[in-house]
């Protein structure tokens, strides 16, 4: 589990192709300090796993399901990655409840920057998702937890403070770039404990 809360902005060191997905090395350090093999660090929002590691940087194999299902695919050497360790139990919780499990892949479809210093960044959603979609509610985008403050027939508004924008992926983004999407998972128990589930995955 996570908590949507960026430690560490890593860069794609290489992306390897391989029978069956690809190996993803990744340079980064705060998240190494306590890695071993077999450890769980979010990628951009997706749970994967260290399968090798030095002080310096750390690779995942990542399937073909995992990269046709999120926005990983895209990635190529010099990518900037959101990253995160997974939260531990005397940890502050300080986003939300996020599992790393990617619900899909949305993009950025325009961005305004405001008298506030904010800025307003609009994204396109798929319409399976838009349901567990509230307005304050908490949304997951590229790993990073978020507060919706608008919602749309076809995506959602959110107000990034440049904090935000200087520490993770958001700041280069480009109408058209991809992100994955994750949703708030309360709202997905909810659903399915008033037997409304309309087919989601």
């Amino acid at each position: 589990m996570f908590t949507g809360i960026v430690e560490e902005l890593g860069t794609v060191r290489a992306v390897t192709p391989r029978a069956g997905g690809a190996r993803i090395e990744i340079s980064a350090t705060t998240v190494l300090s306590d890695a071993v093999l077999g450890a769980s660090i979010a990628v951009n929002g997706c749970c994967l796993t260290v399968v090798e590691f030095t002080d310096s940087w750390w690779a995942a194999d990542a399937v073909t399901e995992t990269l046709d299902r999120t926005a990983l695919g895209s990635l190529r050497s010099g990518s900037p990655v959101n990253l995160e360790r997974p939260v531990r139990l005397a940890d502050r919780l300080g986003g939300h409840i996020v599992q790393g499990h990617v619900d899909g892949v949305g993009s950025l479809v325009a961005r305004d920057a405001l008298d506030d210093g904010s800025t307003r960044m609009r994204f396109a959603a798929p319409s399976g998702l838009l349901r567990y979609i509230v307005e304050k509610g908490s949304i997951t985008v590229d790993g990073i937890s978020l507060t919706v403050a608008a919602i749309h027939d076809d995506g959602f508004d959110i107000a990034v403070i440049p904090h935000t924008l200087g520490v993770t992926t958001l700041g280069p983004k480009a109408p058209g770039d991809p992100v994955n999407l994750e949703v708030d998972v309360l709202a997905k128990y909810v659903e399915r404990l008033l037997g409304t589930d309309q087919g989601a995955s």
